[in-house]
């Protein structure tokens, strides 16, 4: 039995504009936008004993680049401090380019907001563990961050600010 290669054109056309349709997400590129590093103290901050407490500051920002495509970035900045002392500042900018499309509003604010950071997350950690390394002080070995909570959390924020 032979195909109509007429219909068969058709029904990859309809396929095709299904297709184009349904919602897309692909990472296109992961790079580090930003790294710095600084420790004050040293090189006295190695002879003190080491007791560290480490606060954390997490951060994202998405802007929308050409058509389809956006850049989201993650910044992990911590400060180390031994005792009073600070130890060492270091910060982290991961970013990467996603295409993303046919999401609606509340998907796509999803997407950028918890989805891509946690892509970005693993390769933010290893950065900032590898940059303390180098600077001659244990790795952080940061926990992994339930991005989805906090996006949660901002939305109930936004929304609680809209009704104050």
């Amino acid at each position: 039995m032979e195909e109509n290669p007429v219909m068969t054109e058709q029904a990859n056309n309809v396929a095709a504009a299904e297709n184009d349709q349904n919602p897309q997400f692909s990472l296109q590129r992961l790079y580090v936008r930003d790294l710095s590093f600084e420790a004050p103290k040293s090189p006295e901050i190695f002879r003190q004993e080491w007791t560290p407490s480490v606060a954390l500051d997490l951060n994202t920002r998405q802007r929308s680049l050409e058509s389809d495509f956006y850049e989201v970035v993650l910044t992990l900045s911590v400060t180390v401090k031994n005792e009073e002392e600070t130890a060492f500042i270091a910060e982290v900018q991961q970013a990467g380019i996603f295409l993303i499309k046919n999401l609606d509003p509340s998907s796509m604010s999803h997407t950028l907001g918890a989805f891509c950071p946690n892509i970005l997350f693993p390769y933010a950690r290893e950065a900032l563990d590898n940059l303390v390394v180098r600077g001659s002080f244990p790795a952080l070995m940061l926990s992994p961050v339930n991005f989805d909570a906090l996006y949660a959390q901002q939305l109930e924020r936004m929304q609680a600010a809209g009704e104050a």
